[in-house]
């Protein structure tokens, strides 16, 4: 069907629907990407497990059956076993219960780290990406902080500033926050010369009113998508500073802490380090995959098709 007559039927189509039909398809627009998520069953799965996860870590002091602290020599690398789901490690702490305190203090790391990299991130990609003459300045500061490995420039700042969970999201969030400013900067290039933009700046809006307004409600997809791969590797990075011994108290419970303890036990006691390992595994894991599917429903070429689906 030639493209003049296609849209001739298309516009046909759409002068045919009920009055009130293009509100009630906008909102289904705007929700489409929300059920094409929980649509597919992995991406729930992931969901439910993460939910799981963060009710686990955010209720660990009415749940766990002991303190994670405490030790008990009487009870050293003892089994699973109904007195003690995961067993004991060789101080003869309840590994269960250090498993949830440990969750919260990565999951915490996790979210603060990518609240501080998003938000700084964002404001970064954006001064740089509308305005030209910051774009070179602010982009060569970030490139210098990025020629450096992300993990030996969080252990240096954690050594300058000391030990604490506070440490570790400055170090952290100062690795990620190139990342996403970079991203944003890409989008803010492009969404600027877009005709609605030009069509604000003709009519007097303020630079101001156009980043939020436009350039950043238009970035909000990819960066929520940046935001759950960030989550991931924050709470990667944690763990392998704890396991360094760069982090946290090397005495608290983290999952970082717990594998470090562990792997010398592995021969004796596989469940020291098995049982955080595999949280951490299934944890980074999950929040990769929902990443994954999130972008696959805010993709703007899959919204186009379900719109083309929607006006047929």
């Amino acid at each position: 069907m030639p493209a003049g007559r296609a849209g001739a039927v298309a516009r046909a189509r759409l002068r045919s629907r009920p009055r009130g039909w293009r509100a009630t398809y906008v909102r289904d627009r705007r929700r489409s990407w929300y059920r094409v998520l929980l649509s597919s069953r992995v991406a729930v799965l992931a969901l439910a497990f993460l939910i799981g996860v963060v009710l686990l870590a955010v209720l660990a002091p009415y749940v766990a059956p002991a303190d994670p602290e405490v030790a008990n020599p009487a009870v050293r690398l003892r089994g699973p076993s109904s007195e003690h789901w995961l067993g004991t490690d060789d101080l003869g702490r309840d590994v269960f219960s250090r498993l949830l305190y440990g969750g919260r203090i990565s999951l915490l790391v996790g979210a603060s780290v990518t609240a501080v990299a998003v938000v700084a991130g964002a404001a970064i990609g954006l001064l740089a990406g509308y305005f030209s003459w910051l774009d070179g300045l602010l982009m060569r500061v970030l490139d210098g902080v990025m020629a450096f490995p992300g993990v030996l420039l969080a252990i240096a700042i954690v050594v300058s500033l000391g030990p604490g969970v506070d440490s570790v999201v400055i170090a952290l969030a100062l690795v990620y926050t190139p990342v996403v400013a970079r991203l944003i900067r890409s989008t803010t290039l492009v969404i600027k010369r877009m005709p609605y933009v030009e069509a604000a700046r003709c009519v007097g809006l303020s630079n101001g009113a156009i980043l939020w307004r436009y350039v950043l409600a238009n970035s909000v997809s990819p960066l929520i998508v940046q935001a759950t791969f960030i989550v991931a590797y924050a709470i990667l990075a944690e763990a392998s500073l704890s396991f360094l011994g760069a982090s946290v108290n090397p005495e608290a419970p983290t999952w970082g802490n717990m594998l470090r303890d562990g792997q010398r036990l592995l021969s004796r006691a596989w469940w020291v380090a098995v049982v955080p390992g595999t949280m951490l595994f299934v944890t980074v894991f999950a929040l990769n995959l929902l990443g994954d599917l999130l972008r696959d429903a805010l993709d703007p070429r899959s919204q186009e098709r379900r719109e083309d689906a929607v006006v047929k």
